[in-house]
């Protein structure tokens, strides 16, 4: 899992099927989660612009918001409220 920031979002008009009714959120992982560049995700909790967020990718992501046949590889499974030793200042 990695930990973030949500910067954005996305909007696709056209998508695959199983996708039709979700919502996108652009991630930016914390600097001491060590991931690289920035994830689109897949958002069923209700995340918005500027809350830190837990983030699950590969196939756990797709068990985590419940879309087991879509083309899923990062979903938003959490907003985080308060964390200790986590969040750079």
């Amino acid at each position: 899992m990695v930990v973030g920031k949500v910067v954005g979002s996305v909007v696709a008009t056209r998508k695959n099927e199983r996708l039709l009714g979700s919502k996108f959120m652009i991630v930016q992982p914390l600097e001491n989660m060590k991931a690289e560049g920035r994830i689109v995700a897949v958002d069923n909790v209700g995340a918005g612009i500027g809350e830190i967020v837990l983030v699950a990718v590969g196939s756990a992501a797709r068990i985590g918001c419940a879309m087991d046949t879509a083309p899923v590889d990062a979903a938003i499974v959490g907003i985080i409220d308060n964390s200790i030793g986590l969040m750079e200042d």
